[in-house]
């Protein structure tokens, strides 16, 4: 009797085995929206830190000369060109994105509300990834498990001066960018595929 029971004991380890592989290899770990958003912060936080490039509008070059991060120095013949030459304060908060200490104020004409000069903050950050969307299944090529959810990476002004910081909130200025993460299942694990 005891060799009758062992072919069926070793029939039913058999497929109670296979049963646990199936059911393995189809059971995904589900992609938190956590998981999801630290996967793309980890990204970020590889690359370099980075100081934020700020456009300065005519009302930034106001808000600037109040900072005294600038001053005018020169205006010239047509009376809308003028030089603004930074001061040892705005040294300390910012670069020229063209170098040197001189801001080349150059709009078209006077009505020109849309001129702007680039400058870039010495206080470096890493980019921030907020505000994840609903993660949905994908298709990629070459991926056998996919997902992917849309995302807001934010520009970081941490250690940025008040009145440099309230330069950067001014019209015209793009503190964040609407992007897509993509994620694929490896080796038992959610990895960040790729952003676009």
């Amino acid at each position: 009797m005891k060799n009758a029971w062992s072919p069926l004991f070793l029939g039913v380890l058999a497929l109670l085995g296979a049963g646990a592989l199936l059911t393995g290899c189809n059971s995904t770990p589900e992609l938190t929206q956590a998981n999801a958003l630290a996967l793309i912060q980890a990204k970020y936080d590889q690359i370099p830190p980075a100081g934020a490039t700020i456009m300065v509008s005519k009302l930034g070059m106001d808000q600037g000369i109040a900072a005294k991060y600038w001053l005018l120095t020169r205006v010239y013949p047509n009376m809308y060109w003028a030089d603004y030459t930074l001061t040892p304060d705005g040294k300390k908060v910012l670069k020229l994105v063209k170098g040197g200490d001189v801001i080349q104020w150059r709009p078209k004409n006077t009505a020109d509300k849309n001129y702007s000069v680039a400058v870039i903050t010495l206080a470096a950050n890493h980019l921030r990834a907020h505000d994840l969307g609903d993660i949905l299944d994908e298709k990629l090529p070459g991926v056998v498990i996919a997902k992917g959810a849309p995302y807001t990476e934010g520009v970081n002004l941490n250690g940025v001066p008040s009145a440099l910081y309230d330069i950067a909130h001014n019209p015209g200025n793009q503190l964040s960018t609407k992007r897509q993460a993509d994620y694929s299942f490896e080796n038992g694990a959610w990895v960040l595929h790729s952003t676009e």
